[in-house]
């Protein structure tokens, strides 16, 4: 083999592992999946780490993916309702716009969104937007989670929690 093809290919050798390399081995934060025999919701579950989450790192008024890293998808095996409105059997990407006194829920039909980036070119994708009250709690969540008790698809994080009720 000829110096120069032996200097190409020893290039090509560093270039392709200095990619490989930089490629993400895992995401930014952990993901949870919650599964019900109607619903599935996957999230990334970002930790408070002593920040001011709402109205801060992230601000009042504006789309939020509700969760880290790809925007939370929640799917429903069959039709039913959310927030009271009727929604089809299906994979959306969930976002929120979270206010002091409440926020209002988006389900969004472009499923597999990166965070909220792409969402004002998708959001005639939007199938129902509903508003639900904040509740204050007590206690501080320290990692965002999502669960499913009382017929009700619960957000909670910081020391905020929101209700968003469901049924099939």
């Amino acid at each position: 083999m000829s110096l120069r093809k032996s200097l190409f290919a020893l290039s090509f050798l560093l270039v392709a592992s200095l990619v490989v390399c930089a490629q993400p081995t895992h995401p930014n934060s952990p993901h949870d999946t919650l599964r019900t025999k109607n619903l599935t919701v996957t999230y990334g579950r970002p930790y408070k780490k002593g920040r001011e989450i709402f109205g801060k790192l992230e601000p009042y008024g504006k789309v939020y993916r509700c969760g880290a890293d790809e925007a939370t998808t929640i799917t429903f095996m069959k039709d039913g309702t959310f927030g009271g409105k009727p929604v089809k059997a299906g994979t959306y990407s969930l976002f929120v716009i979270p206010n002091e006194d409440k926020w209002t829920i988006i389900l969004n039909g472009q499923a597999k969104q990166w965070g909220a980036y792409d969402y004002e070119k998708n959001k005639a994708k939007d199938v129902l937007h509903v508003d639900v009250p904040v509740t204050k709690l007590n206690s501080v969540v320290e990692q965002l989670t999502i669960a499913l008790a009382a017929k009700n698809l619960t957000i909670a994080w910081d020391q905020t929690q929101v209700a968003i009720p469901v049924s099939f």
